[in-house]
């Protein structure tokens, strides 16, 4: 790492379904030097538009020294060009082909949102040093990326690691945003709770409460909900055999109440032909994971 790039910071914008999180970062250290959490609704353009605009500003006045840059994470397929999201079906209105450098008047780098996690853990957090990860992001949805060999695994039209949209039931009867029947993306994602409770909880933060405070209903559906999750892990597991499974974004927040459960139905599922589990680790940096990796990118080559 180059003394110069050790002195730079930079902006990461993270664009979640009801939330934008940004970052200040310090590039060579990793250090969170200040961080901006606001509240959107992802129907209104003008809300999330108008919400990383103020962000970005507010940012560059905490820096001290010249912001190399800004990068944004955002859901959905990135362009070509890497200036803009080519494809995101179904949410963030607006946000498809959007060129957030002429927006906001200076180059700006656009990495998708779980990609861009999966960066920040393996440049500065749990992943470091590591060859070969799966990461998984809880949030509104649920995305992915893929570590293999030392590098970003991007596939053919940078679709790869869009785990959320694996298959758990191939009869399911409610197909996701990308038409995918008995997705792990409606089996966990925060946009989904409703309709897996009856109606009963609004949002995962709610239906976790419930669950701590011991309502059976919540019980059955969260813990159904988790179960989805560690056979998604397991599967990935046989696909992949990484040396580490990270999870991020919001729906962590629940702590022990996802991590306990989770790590008990892996002791089931996993196939562990040497007796060894593969290590299942909270992201380092939380729900900033997004930010951190798009503030990353503009000096780091992400690629």
């Amino acid at each position: 790492m180059s003394n110069e790039k050790a002195n730079v910071n930079a902006i990461g914008i993270d664009l979640g379904g009801t939330r934008i999180k940004g970052v200040l970062l310090e590039c060579g250290s990793g250090n969170l030097l200040h961080t901006e959490v606001m509240q959107t609704d992802d129907s209104l353009p003008e809300s999330w538009q108008s919400a990383v605009m103020e962000m970005e500003k507010r940012l560059q006045t905490h820096s001290k020294m010249p912001v190399a840059g800004v990068g944004i994470a955002a859901p959905g397929l990135v362009a070509a060009d890497g200036r803009s999201i080519a494809s995101m079906p179904g949410r963030m209105s607006g946000l498809e082909h959007f060129d957030w450098t002429g927006f906001l008047g200076k180059p700006v780098s656009i990495l998708n949102d779980a990609h861009a996690a999966l960066f920040a853990e393996t440049h500065y957090g749990c992943g470091k040093g590591l060859t070969n990860i799966v990461m998984l992001t809880l949030g509104t949805g649920v995305g992915g990326g893929l570590w293999l060999n030392g590098k970003l695994y991007e596939g053919f039209l940078k679709r790869a690691g869009h785990l959320g949209h694996i298959s758990l039931d191939s009869r399911g009867t409610d197909p996701d945003i990308t038409q995918m029947p008995g997705s792990l993306e409606n089996a966990i994602g925060n946009t989904t709770v409703p309709a897996r409770s009856f109606n009963r909880y609004r949002d995962t933060e709610t239906l976790v409460e419930a669950y701590k405070l011991g309502e059976p209903l919540a019980a059955l559906v969260w813990l159904n909900s988790v179960r989805d999750l560690a056979v998604a892990i397991a599967s990935l597991i046989n696909t992949f055999s990484p040396e580490l499974v990270i999870i991020g974004g919001g729906i962590t927040l629940a702590g022990e109440s996802l991590f306990g459960p989770l790590r008990q139905f892996l002791d089931v599922f996993e196939w562990r032909p040497d007796g060894r589990p593969t290590p299942v680790e909270k992201a380092f940096f939380d729900e900033w994971s997004g930010a951190v990796g798009a503030a990353a990118g503009v000096v780091y080559p992400i690629r």
